[in-house]
């Protein structure tokens, strides 16, 4: 194998794929990224084996062939060369870089040892524009979980029906949002890994083009501007969300977002570090009193509201709050509470299409 490319490209199109190699794995060649030199084009390939990416570079290749480079170590090196001509060949030591007048070796691994990756899925497919697809993304992935104690909770639950509707939940809060569908074949639903999800997002560069999914035995493949993604679904029984979500609600605030983001924030400030990031918000007649305690000190503050209900006081986890509140696009939110240790939900004033539901925090005080 060898070719010579710009290295700018190859750059890029490294640090795209090497996002898929394995990290603390015994098998050395999941850690690796596959070069494949055909035609005019050389193609990347890396898997960890949940998630595959597949970047291809424009390139002159003089000698067609494979080989396996060590993905962290090819990555960072390459990407010390974005600004020169870069020759890479196959030779006796491994692979062979040349750029300028200089050159080193780097090992490598045979490209048979890189495990299959099947790019031949579209039983099912769905489409959508891509700043829509984007957006919705943005919306729920941060609600997902992180811990491995329920794998299918750190993906997030995609319905494809009139539009798609997605929900994401870590057992402490849960983020619901919808976004229009273009075209589909079949009705189903999936559950994508979460990590999959933020790979996707950072492909959709033309938010006017659109984007089509691909789903089939378990697999979603996703292609635009010369990257796939081809990732594992994830198998299981997701929380319905009709069983969490109240229908009702006792108490109904509305008030200006910036104005509880940054009560809150300061709010927080004091109990940094602190287990349960406890704020309390106190639901007067015409505001919202937002109040934190901790060795540091305490934090008081008045935010005005329209308050229809009953007056009461919950306290909940800062983070959670802030995260939901800066999801919201509109200026105007609403906040509805059913007492002091129901889940609460967060929705724009207007736009009903994104909703945030929080479990409260029993304060001890």
């Amino acid at each position: 194998m060898k070719f010579v490319c710009d290295g700018l490209s190859l750059a890029e199109a490294v640090l795209k794929v090497s996002k898929a190699c394995a990290v603390r794995t015994t098998a050395p060649i999941m850690e690796c990224i596959k070069l494949t030199a055909l035609g005019e084009e050389v193609s990347l390939l890396a898997t960890d084996g949940e998630l595959s990416i597949r970047k291809t570079v424009k390139a002159e290749i003089f000698e067609e062939g494979e080989i396996c480079v060590p993905g962290k170590l090819f990555a960072d090196f390459i990407g010390k060369l974005a600004g020169e001509e870069v020759c890479i060949a196959t030779g006796e030591k491994g692979v062979e870089i040349k750029y300028r007048d200089a050159g080193t070796f780097m090992q490598s691994l045979p490209a048979e040892e890189f495990p299959a990756i099947s790019f031949e899925i579209g039983e099912n497919s769905f489409t959508m524009k891509q700043s829509a697809l984007k957006k919705i993304i943005n919306e729920t992935t941060f609600c997902c979980a992180q811990d491995d104690s329920r794998p299918v909770l750190k993906g997030c639950l995609m319905e494809f029906g009139d539009k798609l509707e997605m929900v994401a939940l870590d057992g402490y809060r849960l983020a619901l949002a919808s976004a229009p569908i273009l075209a589909k074949s079949g009705e189903r639903s999936i559950i994508c890994p979460a990590r999959t999800l933020s790979e996707i997002a950072k492909m959709l560069e033309k938010d006017d083009e659109e984007i089509t999914l691909f789903a089939q035995g378990g697999m979603l493949l996703v292609s635009a501007e010369g990257t796939t993604v081809v990732s594992r679904l994830y198998q299981g029984d997701f929380i319905r969300k009709e069983n969490v979500i109240p229908s009702q609600f006792s108490t109904v605030v509305t008030l200006q977002k910036s104005e509880l983001i940054a009560s809150a924030e300061r709010a927080a400030i004091l109990i940094r570090g602190d287990k349960n990031n406890l704020v309390t918000m106190a639901i007067d007649s015409d505001c919202v009193k937002v109040t934190s305690v901790s060795d540091f000190g305490n934090v008081d503050e008045s935010v005005k509201a329209q308050v229809a209900g009953m007056e009461m006081t919950i306290s909940m986890n800062a983070k959670y709050l802030l995260d939901a509140l800066r999801a919201l696009e509109e200026e105007s939110v609403t906040i509805s509470f059913n007492g002091a240790v129901s889940p609460f939900i967060l929705q724009n004033a207007e736009n009903k299409e994104s909703l945030y539901l929080i479990l409260p925090v029993r304060n001890a005080a």
